[in-house]
């Protein structure tokens, strides 16, 4: 434990990047041997930032404080927020993923739902990867998601929640901002898979070029663009937002059996919005639109 925190950041950002390059999970298990993902961003936040109990006021008690799901692993350790680091990356889809996903306009397309398995499970692998060389080399870490504790819940202010948010933990980590659909829109679009670690590990923290949670966003910079609203086939996405409950239902109950008919596997998959949008692959510009 004598990484200084650049070096600490440097070594956990190489070591994810490399994870992914190798690692023969990175797969959409199709007889092309396509891979699910691509190199990803890597960005790291404080334990004490004060956007965690911010999220937490606002979300609900329920959600965990970097400090709170360290401790669901370790509870006998009363860790000090400021010596904590949340380690977020994004992996953004491949272009043959996207390029195929543009055209399918009612259930989304093969690759589309195969990353969505595959590719999360690959997601998973990293977690637990970047967990365990962090505890080989001395520290003490956790992937929320990968906790038993982990949960779904309900938000009074925003109905389906959860007890830890990848996409709000890689918004303070600087990786990106909301957009009208609720989808997180990074450098690379936000056609990405996010996950996260925790440790007491002191990482020198990622720039956050942006202080408005939707900046990235031309719904909300200047109402110029409705593009993921017009992709949705079940009206989920209006100018008022993102009604979960009704993306949810229309995956749960049409898109998963659809899925399975057609692609012989279980998943459940959508991701419409997030594709043949200005938001796709990149921060769009207004001229976009």
């Amino acid at each position: 434990m004598i990484d200084t925190p650049r070096q600490a950041k440097q070594w956990i950002t190489s070591f994810i990047e490399e994870f992914i390059n190798i690692d023969p999970d990175n797969t959409l298990q199709l007889e092309t041997g396509e891979k699910a993902w691509e190199k990803p961003l890597v960005g790291f936040a404080n334990g004490a930032d004060d956007y965690f109990p911010f999220f937490k006021k606002d979300i609900g008690e329920f959600f965990w404080l970097p400090k709170e799901a360290l401790q669901k692993g370790y509870s006998e350790i009363d860790f000090e927020p400021s010596k904590l680091t949340v380690i977020s990356w994004a992996i953004p889809h491949t272009k043959q993923i996207k390029m195929e996903h543009r055209k399918a306009t009612q259930i989304p397309s093969e690759r589309w739902s195969r990353a969505r398995l595959y590719g999360e499970a690959f997601n998973n692998k990293l977690r637990q990867r970047v967990v365990d060389v962090l505890t080989h080399k001395g520290y003490h870490a956790v992937s929320p998601m990968l906790l038993p504790s982990f949960r779904r819940e309900d938000s009074a202010k925003y109905g389906y929640a959860s007890s830890w948010s990848e996409r709000h933990a890689a918004f303070v980590c600087g990786l990106g901002t909301f957009g009208l659909s609720d989808g997180l829109i990074t450098p690379v679009g936000k056609t990405v898979r996010f996950g996260s670690v925790i440790a007491d590990i002191e990482v020198e923290p990622s720039q956050r070029p942006y202080n408005d949670p939707h900046h990235y966003c031309l719904f909300f910079r200047d109402n110029s663009c409705t593009k993921c609203a017009e992709r949705c086939p079940v009206n989920a996405i209006t100018d008022d937002g993102h009604d979960k409950a009704k993306c949810k239902n229309f995956i749960r109950e049409k898109l998963t059996p659809a899925i399975k008919s057609n692609y012989k596997i279980e998943i459940h998959a959508c991701g419409l919005c997030q594709t043949k949008v200005p938001c796709e692959s990149k921060i769009p510009k207004p001229s976009q639109v």
